[in-house]
């Protein structure tokens, strides 16, 4: 029997955004078997500095952590993103900044994760609807992700591989009841062949 926890921000709590349809947990509880479990700890708006509060909410008898967090970070920095620049270093050396903030406080929500002695994944931040240059920003933060999470031997989740179109959005930057379904195929697919912390990081689409 599993019992997986979600912990994040509103990639897994979305309800709000779904108008009345089912959120990424409901549809994951749909996806296991009747007698698994799914403990939904994340919370809309959270950054990667709260996630550490919902981390040692993990209950006993967990068997699975998944977390998604990052987006809200750069979300804080979009002022930031949106300065103007009259060379390609300078919209670099602006991109570095917002990296350098970013890189510790993710980093830390990674290193408490590996402490748990369970299967532990974090998610990429998926490219979203917010179009190309958005799109080419976010690599920048998505390489700090990987780097962090292969460095502590955690699994990785690329939602940039999960939800590429359109309709997996309900707005700019929240998942649809589309995009929150394929979230949850691979999150059971996750759930379902890892039974077991291993020591090298196993990547999932």
């Amino acid at each position: 029997m599993a019992h997986v926890v979600l912990c994040g921000d509103s990639i897994f709590d979305n309800a709000s955004y779904v108008d009345g349809g089912p959120d990424v947990a409901s549809q994951l509880r749909a996806r296991l078997g009747p007698d698994d479990r799914v403990t939904l700890l994340a919370v809309d708006g959270s950054i990667s500095l709260q996630v550490a509060d919902q981390l040692v909410q993990i209950p006993n008898d967990a068997t699975h952590v998944i977390v998604t967090t990052g987006g809200n970070d750069i979300l804080h920095n979009a002022a930031l993103l949106e300065q103007k620049t009259d060379s390609i270093a300078g919209a670099m050396a602006v991109l570095m900044a917002a990296r350098a903030a970013f890189v510790p406080e993710h980093h830390g929500a990674v290193e408490l994760a590996a402490n748990i002695d369970l299967p532990v994944a974090f998610c990429t931040i998926y490219d979203a609807n917010m179009g190309p240059l958005i799109t080419t920003a976010l690599s920048i933060f998505n390489d700090a992700i990987t780097r962090h999470v292969h460095s502590a031997g955690l699994d990785l989740i690329d939602l940039r591989l999960v939800c590429p179109e359109l309709g997996d959005y309900a707005n700019p930057i929240e998942p649809s009841a589309q995009g929150g379904d394929k979230i949850a195929a691979t999150l059971a697919r996750y759930i379902g062949e890892v039974n077991e912390r291993s020591e090298r990081t196993q990547v999932f689409i």
